[in-house]
């Protein structure tokens, strides 16, 4: 069956339509060879039934008013079959009278017996040559099945001279040799004509199959190749795809990193520099100030010296909150519910706001650039909604689902139209949606107005990382 199933179109059509063809060429032939032989059967009968009529019937014309045959006119009868060419081809002759009996017969036994009116008799009665290759089953065939097993019978109406009355039927049984010599002459014919036609047919067939095949099979192929490219191309896509993350991922700790070295280079470098120089200031200030007043010290340093002062001050306070700002807490010993707690917490303390907070079993291990993103989303996210909502209803609820860690933060505030926020370039939102998306989760938002905002995220727990040497 395997192999069958893999075979060309043009062989399994070879292999199905060839025996149905055969089958229905004998088919064909065996219904056309019963039909020549009751053709030849009805011709050989009807021809064989005038030459019965023409010699048998002036010797029953007396049964228009008689019911029997003179002694007579039964030898004449006799004579009839043995002495003419038709008696040498009719093995038994019978003569009935319309009720069914027998008036006449070479077995003599059989005079005067009644029989039941078959088929052929009452076609006969009723002015039709009945012509058919008998079985001789009936019992007034006693004496024909003893030598024959099957016979030509037919049946021949006999009508009374002058007047076309039938009188009587005559019912003579020939031999099949020339009814299945013709039928076999004829069945030889019809399957000839039959085969050379099948045969025909089928070749043409074969040759559209054939064609058919051919461009299936060439199809097939280059439609195996393409898949072949396809799945080539798919695992390359494939392998980008995981390199990119990998990178990303990568990417995402190498920028806390870096923002981190950032925040201590600002603090360490400007920020102490700043610090000094305030300092200083402050001590030449205070000397200005306790000079004579013959020396405007205290006037100058009053209105010149105070504004320097304020915007070393200024930019020295600046300068922290941004250190504070890039520089994340350490976050790879921490648990996720630990990181949510944290970003929370220090968003509470910012902005006095609080915020409900709802998590689940958390304890799973996450891998480093998803714990820096659940903070960073955390962070942006709760001051957009204190910045936009004035913190009214922030609430953040984190759970997992399988392998992944699904975040929800909402806020009751006035709502917004997240499609023209994309068309306006939100840096926010956008941020946020790089970040998670980059690392293979996603993210969505929902804000109608009046009924404040959500943002579902979904991320993946562990997040593969480009080693670097």
């Amino acid at each position: 069956m395997l192999v069958f199933a893999r075979s060309s179109l043009s062989r399994q059509f070879l292999l199905i339509s060839f025996p149905v063809l055969l089958a229905g060429m004998l088919v064909i032939g065996y219904l056309i060879g019963n039909q020549v032989e009751e053709n030849v059967a009805e011709s050989m009968g009807g021809v064989s039934g005038l030459y019965v009529d023409s010699f048998v019937a002036p010797h029953v014309q007396s049964l228009l008013t008689a019911q029997e045959l003179s002694e007579a006119e039964q030898r004449a009868l006799g004579k009839l079959l043995t002495e003419t060419q038709l008696g040498k081809r009719i093995v038994a002759f019978k003569v009935w009278r319309r009720d069914g009996r027998i008036l006449y017969s070479a077995d003599a036994s059989q005079i005067g017996k009644f029989f039941p009116l078959g088929e052929g008799l009452t076609e006969a009665l009723a002015g039709r040559v009945h012509s058919e290759i008998s079985k001789l089953s009936a019992e007034e065939n006693a004496l024909e099945v003893r030598k024959f097993s099957r016979l030509v019978e037919t049946y021949v109406p006999i009508h009374a001279a002058g007047v076309g009355k039938v009188i009587a039927v005559a019912e003579f049984y020939q031999p099949v040799d020339e009814v299945m010599h013709a039928s076999a002459a004829a069945q030889r014919e019809s399957w000839l004509v039959v085969g050379v036609t099948t045969l025909v047919m089928f070749l043409l067939l074969f040759v559209l199959v054939r064609r058919g095949s051919q461009t299936i099979e060439h199809q097939r192929r280059e439609l195996h190749e393409k898949i072949s490219q396809l799945i080539a191309l798919n695992s390359q896509n494939e392998l980008l795809h995981d390199r990119v993350r990998r990178a990303a991922a990568s990417t995402t700790a190498l920028n806390e990193t870096y923002l981190r070295r950032i925040s201590a280079d600002l603090h360490d470098g400007p920020g102490q520099d700043l610090g000094f120089a305030l300092m200083r200031f402050e001590t030449v200030t205070e000397e200005l100030f306790n000079f004579p007043a013959s020396v405007d010290g205290p006037g100058f340093a009053d209105e010149t010296l105070r504004p320097i002062r304020a915007a070393i001050a200024s930019a020295l306070a600046d300068l922290r909150l941004i250190c504070n700002g890039l520089q994340l807490p350490e976050l790879e010993p921490l648990t996720l519910g630990e990181i949510a707690a944290r970003a929370v917490r220090d968003f509470e303390s910012k902005t006095g706001v609080k915020v409900a907070v709802r998590t689940g079993e958390l304890g799973r291990v996450a891998s480093l650039p998803v714990k820096i993103a659940l903070y960073r989303l955390l962070q942006e996210a709760l001051a957009n909604g204190f910045r936009h909502a004035g913190g009214k209803g922030q609430r953040v609820e984190l759970k997992l689902e399988g392998a992944r860690l699904e975040v929800v933060i909402g806020d009751n505030g006035p709502g917004f139209d997240p499609q023209a926020a994309v068309r306006e370039g939100q840096l926010g939102l956008r941020g946020m949606r790089e970040r998670v998306e980059v690392l293979g989760g996603t993210f969505g938002t929902l804000s109608r107005s009046t009924q404040g905002t959500v943002i579902r995220v979904s991320l993946p727990l562990v997040v593969p990382e480009m080693k670097y040497d």
